[in-house]
């Protein structure tokens, strides 16, 4: 590879341009994170032309050109890929082009018309979003409630124009209460219109079961981070308890998004420091590097190296450079799929408002619209209709909807032509996979409940409570759960000797199958973490003393 990249790449030096087949000078070009062994080709990274400090704004978006040094440039496709059946060829490039800008551009509206929300993050990461839904989410939009699908967690959720944005154009389906699917859109082009209205599907941050496609309520920063591992979790524990040969029912992933205010609360930190010790890798996190908030740079508050301390967590760090580069995208997702130790986490550095051409780069674009003047620019420069608002180019939904459907929708199909197999072969099972997704308990288990008399000397609850935590375990099969280093005192370990504790299989302290947990002295995670189980179908529980809530 690294003769190839001499041979064929064009390497960018100190501002002069020069075929050079050394290895030694190979080796200072290549990106590389020095905590791992991910090495990824210098594909005339601006990172070797520039520096962000030292150059200057240039004005209007006709300037605007990817020869600039402070806007990152578009990268098409350097070799023929295939994606399923279909060759990536100059249209499809072309059209993955104008996917990504059309999303940035339906964010930027729905900001604007609201006159509130956050339209900086959307328009950086949009080719973040499109990389994961188009060509790594195992997702159905026709039946977003399958089993087995890929759970994607938009973390920091005042960017949530991205994830409404994206929803859209997969064509994501509606779920009644009752898990019924219609044929109304989830999100529909008046509902993003309505962002941050009342009663409106788009709320100004992600709903669970208000937005059908969306998996989690996301807000306070950091939290959906922390119950992404939930769900990570509960993706072991389901196949470690119900696949069997030849019936691979559960493996799903899930990918959350998050930005510098995630990693700075500390439940995020919490929850990767346990994901990294149960060795989760089915669970990505994609770091937005965009060093703004909304007072201005993360210099002000922020300086610590993020990827030695996920090192240090035992997690995978992958760096992509250019939040543009769809080809080191899917190179970083690709690495992160092959990963089968550790949780992996991929910091993309972008530009927040990126195209626009007096708001990239500044916190002016983090929390408020850019302008109706502003818009117009960017659309010009991203080579979209300026006047036009809420506009979809034509082939923009085809492209986008044939890609989830090759990696959704028909491996949706798939789990259920084998789901009705496995319920021949293991009916027990299969109810109790049923009754997981229709949120129901098994039926009779209340009659495995002690009663308690009247007694003066009475009995302490968390006595009494752990007595009827080990009757509800043992009807129900899939309750599970732990504490935050407390069970002792709290009396919640599940106590027959077939539940096991939940570990890593290598560890030789337990399996996947485990069905108590050791959260460690992490409160705040643990809650977040059983949100994400629960929210997989799972009965989660939690414990800690009542005083901790004060936290």
């Amino acid at each position: 590879q690294y003769l190839s990249w001499c041979t064929q790449a064009k390497i960018t030096l100190a501002g002069r341009s020069q075929h050079n087949t050394s290895f030694q000078s190979i080796a200072i070009l290549l990106l590389f994170n020095p905590s791992t062994t991910r090495f990824y080709p210098p594909i005339k990274s601006q990172a070797f032309t520039t520096t962000m400090a030292n150059n200057k704004r240039r004005k209007g978006a006709d300037n605007m050109t990817a020869s600039t040094s402070f806007v990152p440039k578009r990268v098409s496709a350097t070799l023929a890929q295939k994606q399923g059946s279909n060759v990536i060829d100059d249209d499809f490039q072309k059209l993955e082009t104008t996917t990504v800008d059309t999303i940035r551009c339906l964010s930027m509206d729905g900001v604007q018309k609201a006159n509130s929300g956050h339209p900086g993050t959307p328009m950086a990461m949009a080719p973040v979003a499109y990389a994961i839904w188009a060509k790594f989410l195992r997702f159905d939009p026709t039946d977003p409630i399958w089993p087995n699908r890929d759970r994607f967690v938009l973390s920091f959720g005042h960017a949530s124009m991205l994830l409404y944005s994206t929803m859209h154009l997969a064509g994501v389906k509606s779920v009644s209460s009752d898990y019924q699917v219609g044929d109304r859109e989830s999100v529909s082009m008046d509902d993003l219109k309505s962002f941050r209205q009342l009663h409106s599907r788009c709320a100004g941050h992600p709903e669970y079961r208000w937005t059908s496609g969306v998996e989690t309520t996301t807000g306070p920063l950091g939290n959906g981070l922390a119950t992404s591992v939930g769900m990570a979790i509960a993706s072991k524990w389901l196949a470690a308890t119900y696949n069997k040969p030849g019936y691979e029912l559960f493996d799903f992933d899930t990918y959350s998004m998050c930005g510098d205010g995630c990693m700075q609360e500390g439940v995020a930190s919490e929850a990767a420091s346990i994901a990294g010790h149960l060795k989760l890798d089915n669970l990505v996190w994609v770091y937005d590097n965009n060093k703004i908030t909304i007072e201005g740079n993360t210099d002000w508050s922020f300086t610590e190296d993020v990827a030695t301390r996920f090192v240090a967590y035992g997690w995978n760090t992958v760096r992509v450079t250019d939040a543009n580069d769809l080809d080191r995208l899917r190179h970083a997702f690709q690495t992160a799929k092959d990963e089968k130790n550790r949780p992996t986490l991929i910091i993309v550095d972008s530009h927040i408002a990126w195209g626009s051409p007096n708001k990239q780069d500044t916190h002016g674009a983090h929390g408020a619209p850019i302008g109706e003047e502003e818009i117009k620019a960017t659309k010009k420069f991203y080579g979209l209709p300026p006047d036009k608002t809420f506009h979809v180019p034509d082939g923009v939904y085809d492209h986008f909807r044939n890609q989830m459907q090759t990696n959704g929708t028909k491996r949706a199909q798939e789990w259920k032509v084998m789901f009705e197999e496995y319920k021949s072969e293991f009916p027990d099972l299969a109810e109790q996979i049923g009754l997981m997704q229709d949120r129901k308990m098994p039926m009779g288990w209340e009659a495995k409940l002690p009663t308690y008399p009247a007694n003066k000397k009475g009995m302490a609850s968390r006595i009494s409570n752990g007595k009827i935590m080990q009757a509800v375990a043992e009807a129900c099969p899939y309750f599970l759960g732990g504490s935050a280093d407390l069970a002792p005192s709290t009396k919640t370990r599940l106590e027959d000797a077939s539940y096991g504790d939940f570990m890593p299989p290598k560890s030789g302290w337990g399996t996947y199958a485990g069905r108590n947990f050791h959260f460690g002295v992490r409160e705040h995670a643990m809650g977040a973490i059983m949100n994400g189980m629960t929210l997989c179908k799972v009965r989660a529980f939690g414990s800690g003393f009542f005083v901790f809530s004060d936290y």
